[in-house]
């Protein structure tokens, strides 16, 4: 049988049906195998060293790679296999094994099944991540694929704003940013750490990773600035502006809740004779929350239904529309760079500036901090409560009060 040419090669004709095969006498095993169809394809057959299967390996299609470049191929993998690689048998494995999209979803189940189960609102915010940024951009390739190359230019593609994609109905766009970067990338690093000790990666690549360093974090309003809010707050309610969202905005920086349990809150976990918010689930678990009396006044007067404290102006859920509330709020006190969290965060500043201690402070935040949870875990002592008080009163004369005048002195 003559060796394989470029013209030996055009000549072959096509079966009538099935395939037939023209082998190559310069490198063995090295064939053109031929469809019913015309298609001429370079392959390789083979015996694997340790457990002697016979294996048909493609190497490309003819006119894709020269001859010349089909036999090297051919050398090279012939020389992987005389050590004991399988080429056929790796690239069907390659095949088979899960995609990043199908750890995730894997990841998802695991998080909402595990004996102690992530909160919803955590799996929530892990979802629109992988939803948002993860799955549109590595979510069809093979998880084993992805280096951490890979995971810095998904980085530094979110950082930029690159991922940036329009949801449909409400939510509005997620547009990125190094914050989201961060997050997401966090987020991998759990589902790469998952699949690692399900064995279906052999390392996560994450860890070598250069992550965006976090940006600080110390913004909260001035005593003008909670002022100005409380302005705000007058003038959207007397516009006909949204009463939750309104409430809610209130109730925040006066109790230093998070945004989403003060958004989830039920009316049966206030409990008014104790002074103080019995909440089943948080971010660091079941709390007894102690509320000051300038919090308690602002839940009074919520518009709270059976189910809320803070019921959706549509349908039968909670409010969600915070951050748009709080943005039209801001822009009306002309408070620039802040967010829900911030308000928290004035909570605790107010409470620093009245002298409290870091231990009562975490316990009015929520914090898990070691001997406080324990200590308040049923209700909250008379400290507690006096800090409480003292700091919602303090932030509450500010919201009510007027902005102080500059007074200028007018000469005689």
């Amino acid at each position: 049988m003559p060796k394989l040419t470029k013209a030996l090669i055009a000549a072959i004709e096509k079966p009538e049906s099935g395939t037939k095969t023209r082998w190559d006498t310069v490198v063995p095993g090295l064939g053109v195998r031929t469809s019913s169809g015309g298609t001429k394809t370079f392959i390789l057959k083979y015996r694997t060293r340790d457990e002697g299967l016979v294996r048909w390996f493609t190497i490309a299609r003819v006119g894709d790679i020269t001859l010349d470049e089909a036999r090297d191929e051919a050398t090279k993998h012939r020389g992987d296999i005389a050590k004991g690689g399988d080429p056929a048998g790796e690239r069907s494995a390659a095949r088979k094994a899960k995609t990043v999209g199908e750890l995730c979803d894997d990841y998802v189940r695991d998080c909402e099944t595990r004996p102690r189960p992530l909160r919803p609102n955590t799996i929530a915010s892990h979802k629109s991540n992988i939803e948002n940024h993860i799955r549109p951009a590595i979510g069809k390739r093979s998880a084993k694929a992805i280096t951490a190359d890979d995971i810095d230019r998904l980085q530094k593609a979110i950082a930029a704003g690159k991922t940036a994609i329009r949801k449909p109905g409400r939510g509005g766009q997620a547009s990125g940013g190094e914050g989201a970067a961060a997050r997401c990338i966090a987020v991998l690093g759990a589902i790469m750490e998952y699949g690692r000790r399900m064995k279906v990666l052999d390392m996560s690549p994450v860890g070598d990773v250069r992550k965006l360093p976090p940006k600080s974090k110390d913004r909260f309003l001035s005593s003008d600035e909670i002022q100005r809010f409380g302005a705000a707050m007058r003038d959207a309610a007397a516009d006909g502006e949204s009463p939750s969202g309104i409430a809610a905005a209130r109730f925040l920086i006066l109790s230093g809740f998070r945004r989403n349990e003060a958004l989830t809150l039920e009316p049966e976990f206030i409990d008014r004779s104790g002074q103080c918010a019995r909440l089943p689930i948080t971010k660091t678990g079941r709390q007894v929350r102690p509320l000051g009396k300038a919090a308690l006044d602002a839940l009074r007067i919520a518009p709270a239904t059976r189910d809320w404290c803070f019921p959706a102006e549509r349908g039968d859920g909670h409010f969600v529309g915070l951050p748009k509330i709080l943005k039209q709020l801001f822009a009306r006190a002309e408070i620039t760079h802040a967010s829900a969290h911030d308000l928290r965060r004035t909570f605790a500043t107010v409470a620093v500036e009245l002298g409290f201690s870091e231990l009562v402070i975490a316990a009015l935040l929520g914090h898990k901090t070691a001997g406080v949870t324990a200590r308040y875990a049923r209700t909250p002592d008379k400290a507690l409560l006096l800090a409480a008080d003292a700091i919602s009163g303090r932030i509450g004369a500010l919201l009510n009060s007027a902005p102080v005048a500059e007074i200028i002195p007018i000469r005689a």
